[in-house]
């Protein structure tokens, strides 16, 4: 019950982030079913129209169908950039085998005297495809199309991942903090969206199929004839058309004087990103449009690359190692300069001033577990990581200032190193899959889960300071930008920055704690 009590308020204290998120969903959906039909029936049309064209095309449908979602997201991202674009690209793609498959099927299965007939009477081929094969396809063809409706909801929740919004946000966001009222508020919805357009294209499925092939009971063909009459199907049309409309504005659409500032997918950053775009809305006249919660690094930084993303926060460790590909330092200075120097030659990005806080990487493991192994250092932990199994993030685990790096200079062999992102790799050590993970310094979920740091005792991670970064062409249009970003020069403490991370993995939106530290300091009105 009191489960129960927890999510309803939370979702009464989130109502409108909740339904500007689902309408984002809605949108976002819809279009792209819209699109994948417009595309794939035609195309299964082609196919028995020419059937040497059959084999290649189910087979690149199958193809893509195959492809792991967020590895296709990978590589549209450099393509179309970040947010709906690529994220409904996606979709469509993974739409189009049902609806192509079924039209395919449906059109080839009808009976042949019946098409026999119908050229005996004089109809043409395209005559008998419209008149005959396609209306006795009908229930097979919409089969395909609600099966890539309802798939399709599902597979928008990805879109969060790359800037799109959509209910995958609060999913995305509760994994990270830990937080099943966030992540039933993302996915309930979701499924309750998938019911309801399932129900919808049941309706429009009566409506489209002849009378004399369909299967629904003759009390529902009643009621169908309210909704099959030209008032309900112009409505309809209506309704779809400002969904359309709607969507291409949002995710097409851009005004001139507005900038994007983004974020990677964990709560320190969501906190950096609304601090930087609300800080920037109350000093200046410029529009901020906020592409929160992206993936790591790879992705931001092909969005700032791109032009899709014009700010963000990122770190001089991150910057040197993982984007310079540059060896570590261990000076702070020097790290800062050489990214500094670096980004400004190489990508016409300018580094500006450090926050102040060190979000270097930590090893950390359970208090009772460090305390029976005698565990202080992580040269104490490579003795007997052998019996141990360790969940690293999918970042942390593939890059060489994280555990490539860590685990050559102390040693390390884990009996089992999983990849887990988010607030789930502290679930898993908390239920004991795992006995080791990776956080940053500043981590609030350290403090919450009340866990032992690791001493870096041969001093292997670089300094891993906060900087902002904004590309030079956005600098130069708004060069306001540059005093106003400069107001948070080191203002910001690791105590501090643990301390807001904290609360926000106790549940407090991350903008309401940004504006909240903004206007302690004097910032924000």
């Amino acid at each position: 019950m009191n489960s129960i009590n927890s999510f309803i308020n939370f979702v009464i204290d989130r109502k409108s982030e909740i339904s500007h998120l689902f309408i984002q969903h809605i949108q976002l959906t819809i279009f792209s079913i819209l699109l994948a039909v417009v595309i794939a029936i035609p195309l299964g049309i082609l196919i028995v129209r020419y059937r040497k064209l059959s084999g290649p095309i189910i087979g690149f449908t199958n193809i893509v169908q195959s492809i792991p979602s967020l590895a296709l997201l990978g590589f549209l991202i450099p393509i179309l950039g970040i947010g709906s674009k690529p994220a409904i690209v996606m979709v469509v793609m993974y739409s189009l085998l049902p609806i192509v498959k079924s039209t395919y099927t449906g059109l080839t299965n009808v009976n042949p005297s019946l098409i026999e007939a119908a050229a005996g009477m004089g109809l043409t081929q395209t005559q008998v495809l419209l008149k005959v094969r396609f209306p006795l396809a009908m229930p097979i063809i919409m089969s395909g199309v609600r099966i890539s409706s309802v798939t399709a909801v599902g597979l928008m929740t990805i879109a969060a991942f790359i800037g799109a919004g959509g209910l995958g946000f609060l999913v995305y966001s509760g994994v990270a903090t830990v937080s099943n009222n966030m992540i039933l508020a993302g996915a309930i919805p979701a499924c309750l969206l998938a019911i309801f357009l399932d129900f919808i294209l049941g309706r429009v499925e009566n409506i489209v199929i002849p009378r004399g092939i369909r299967t629904t009971p003759t009390k529902a063909r009643k009621s169908n004839t309210i909704l099959g009459n030209k008032k309900f199907k112009f409505g309809v049309l209506i309704l779809v058309l400002i969904i359309i409309v709607s969507s291409v504005v949002s995710s097409f659409g851009k005004s001139k004087n507005t900038i994007v500032v983004a974020s990677k997918n964990f709560n320190e950053q969501l906190i950096l990103g609304d601090m930087v775009a609300s800080l920037i809305e109350s000093k200046t006249e410029i529009k901020v449009e906020r592409k929160l919660n992206l993936g790591g690094t790879a992705v931001v930084f092909s969005a700032m690359q791109s032009k899709n993303v014009d700010v963000y926060v990122e770190y001089t460790g991150t910057g040197l190692v993982s984007i310079l590909k540059k060896p570590t330092m261990k000076d702070p200075t020097k790290v800062y300069n050489v990214m500094k120097t670096d980004f400004s030659k190489n990508y016409d990005m300018e580094v500006l001033s450090p926050l102040g806080f060190n979000n270097t990487y930590v090893i950390a493991v359970k208090k009772d577990l460090a305390k029976k192994n005698n565990l202080n250092t992580i040269s104490d932990l490579a003795k007997i990581s052998p019996t141990l199994n360790s969940g690293f993030t999918m970042e942390f685990a593939n890059r060489p200032d994280g555990y490539l790096g860590v685990k050559k200079l102390y040693n390390l062999n884990f009996k089992n190193s999983k990849g887990i992102d988010g607030g789930l790799r502290y679930t898993a050590l908390e239920k004991g899959e795992t006995q080791v993970l990776d956080a940053f310094a500043t981590d609030g979920l350290l403090k919450k889960f009340d866990l032992q740091l690791l001493k870096d005792d041969k001093n292997f991670f670089p300094p891993y300071y906060a900087v902002p970064i904004i590309r030079a062409e956005t600098l130069k249009k708004y060069p306001e930008l540059k005093e106003v970003l400069s107001l948070l020069e080191n203002k910001i403490s690791d105590k501090t920055m643990r301390d807001l991370n904290y609360r926000v993995d106790n549940g407090e939106q991350s903008r309401k704690v940004a504006e909240d530290f903004l206007k302690s300091i004097n910032l924000m009105d």
